[in-house]
């Protein structure tokens, strides 16, 4: 039976989180879908791990000599699966630090079959206890980062309309981009405008290609059907939820500023970044004299400071 669904799951040093998302998928993978699990060079032992608790005949193991990043790792497995001699329908994109639910993958078969203009569709992302994570976006923008460095209520109702978290919804959502944690994408897509752009080491590869997608007039939806558990930020060094998170790494500014100076051009990502720092500056006045939590990543205004398009 030819393969319809080629589902990649890259893995660095997450092994047993990546056992455990396999497990996931084997009480309801079909035999027309196929799992490749890309090692990304984690160098500690976890192909063998892998290899030792995996015997599913559906599933293969890759093991790349260098790791160049998110974007390149699933694009190995990518290109693997356009050079079968029959490829897949589609392929997904699955975090190792993800559980799918029973009919997740379904669910997003039976959509895209349904609406041949949908090019990428995402699931709704959950947490552990049921609790629903946002999952569907839109794309950000100078008024995005000027909200999202204010943190001021009145301000965030005034563009409500184009804040760059959409509300939660029971029914699909056409959307301008999903979480990359579960990234269904119609593989005509990825002929028509190309893989990950591997120029991004981590995180905005999912926004970017949503953006090229959307330009190729190419639909992207979230389908609430579909759930998928993630265990957020478990695989990277960005934790959302923690109290008090570490220091954001440089790759995560270098992506965002690749993502607004490849798509908008230079001067556009510096008035991004003005917004930002600006409304960012303001916040951090304002927390010390209302006595709020300090919950912000550790030199957050001078990492930004250095990583902005001014410099670069």
């Amino acid at each position: 039976m030819a393969i319809k669904t080629a589902i990649v799951v890259l893995n660095f040093r997450t092994p047993e989180m990546t056992i455990q998302c396999l497990d996931s998928l084997s009480k309801h993978i079909t035999a027309n879908e196929k799992v490749l699990v890309v090692d990304n060079f984690s160098n500690d032992g976890s192909i063998e791990k892998i290899q030792k608790e995996m015997n599913y005949p559906w599933v293969t193991v890759m093991a790349l000599g260098s790791n160049r990043g998110y974007a390149a790792g699933n694009n190995a497995a990518i290109k693997e699966a356009l050079a079968w001699p029959d490829p897949p329908k589609y392929v997904m994109i699955l975090n190792p630090d993800t559980i799918a639910l029973d009919g997740a993958i379904q669910k997003l078969v039976e959509f895209m079959d349904e609406h041949p203009d949908v090019g990428i569709a995402g699931s709704q992302l959950q947490d552990p206890d049921g609790s629903r994570q946002h999952s569907s976006f839109r794309f950000p923008s100078i008024s995005t980062e000027l909200d999202g460095g204010f943190r001021l209520g009145f301000l965030s109702k005034l563009i409500s309309n184009r804040q760059i978290i959409r509300k939660f919804t029971d029914k699909p959502q056409r959307t301008d981009w999903v979480s990359g944690a579960s990234f269904f994408i119609r593989t005509t897509v990825l002929k028509e405008i190309g893989l990950l752009d591997e120029q991004f080491f981590l995180y905005f590869e999912e926004v970017d290609f949503c953006y090229r997608a959307n330009l190729a007039g190419w639909q992207c939806w979230l389908i609430p059907d579909s759930k998928v558990i993630h265990f957020v930020g478990a695989s990277t060094q960005v934790k959302y939820v923690e109290v008090k998170p570490k220091r954001r790494p440089d790759y995560w500014f270098n992506s965002r500023r690749r993502y607004f100076q490849k798509n908008y051009g230079r001067p556009y990502g510096c008035l991004a970044d003005s917004a930002w720092m600006l409304g960012f500056s303001v916040w951090r006045v304002r927390r010390v004299l209302q006595g709020k939590p300090d919950n912000d990543p550790p030199h957050m205004l001078w990492d930004f400071f250095r990583h902005s398009a001014f410099f670069n």
